[in-house]
């Protein structure tokens, strides 16, 4: 598969190009990371032809957009797409609160959920500061679980004021869950979502409902979290939370008919939500030069259209599933 293939991200001018990356281990997520490693991750991707950043003000408390700030001098900017997040503002704090917390290395802040339209303006140029740049072409609505009248009713105005003033291309909505997307596909006039674990190789539960509208509608959606959390990558985490021993189970097999044709199951799993004709894109996360490698490396394997097959014969993956070619 090719990585650095651009394709249109809905129906903006934006090309992203099918392997981005995410950003939210920059700052050390469960693991401490040298920064030096985490800024050459970025400009690894960028300088291999990858176009499509995409970071958040939660990640590290703001410190993965402060990191991208780094990583980001002196690169020409329409060389590079950049999304970020709203939805979440930082008030100072004392980094010794979150000593024990998911970031290793993060800033003093802590983030508070806020969707009010004020919160959004503020967190907008909030991080354009932080990434020291005079844009953001990709502005998400991030887990708005609980907040949903606040989201549509002050979150969703903001940013389409942003893309009518220009400031911003395209903007969505970024989260763990499709049902609350579908909602705002809908009632708004999005360009793109962010769908983060729920239309995998192991998860399809989007697919009945949420990526045919998302077709209809000509939405794109940007694959999040292809590694379900870990469990696909090695792990023993599924949706961030230890994976149950019928998951555990359900992925053995299926790791067991990549083995059968001798491909890497992360492999599998980085490609195959390419094939669905509403996803434009991947973002799997990397921290260090070596890890976007071998993400790199993983979505240009070769996959024998047998495996496929052979997941679908075991009803590993569903039958209307698009596979890729």
């Amino acid at each position: 598969m090719n990585p650095f293939e651009k394709v249109a991200l809905g129906r903006t001018k934006l090309e992203v190009t099918r392997l981005g990356m995410g950003t939210a281990a920059l700052p050390g997520l469960y693991t401490a990371v040298d920064e030096r490693e985490a800024i050459g991750a970025v400009q690894a991707a960028l300088a291999s032809g990858l176009n499509l950043i995409d970071t958040a003000p939660m990640y590290g408390h703001g410190k993965s957009e402060e990191l991208l700030g780094e990583a980001l001098q002196g690169v020409p900017r329409d060389s590079y797409v950049l999304s970020t997040k709203v939805g979440r503002v930082l008030e100072p704090a004392d980094p010794a609160e979150f000593a024990d917390g998911q970031w290793k290395n993060i800033s003093p802040y802590r983030w508070v959920f806020d969707f009010s339209y004020d919160a959004v303006m503020r967190s907008f140029e909030e991080s354009l500061r932080r990434m020291k740049v005079d844009r953001i072409d990709v502005l998400l609505i991030h887990d708005p679980d609980a907040h949903w009248e606040q989201a549509i009713g002050e979150a969703y105005p903001a940013i389409h004021k942003l893309r009518e003033q220009g400031v911003v291309s395209a903007i969505g909505a970024g989260m763990n869950q499709w049902e609350m997307l579908k909602r705002f596909g809908e009632e708004g006039d999005f360009d793109c979502f962010l769908l983060a674990g729920r239309y995998t190789l192991i998860d399809h539960t989007s697919m009945a409902e949420f990526l045919p509208l998302c077709e209809r509608k000509g939405t794109s959606i940007i694959i999040g979290g292809p590694y379900n959390s870990g469990i696909l990558a090695g792990g023993n985490t599924f949706n961030y939370v230890p994976a149950t021993e019928e998951m555990v189970a359900h992925v053995a097999r299926v790791k067991a008919v990549c083995e059968r044709h001798g491909v890497d199951l992360k492999a599998a799993a980085l490609q195959f939500p390419m094939a669905h004709p509403t996803v434009a894109t991947t973002i799997p996360g990397a921290k260090t030069p070596s890890e976007f490698a071998e993400n790199l490396r993983l979505f240009q394997t070769s996959i024998p259209a047998a495996l496929w097959a052979d997941l679908r014969t075991e009803g590993l993956i569903p039958g209307e599933c698009p596979i890729p070619n």
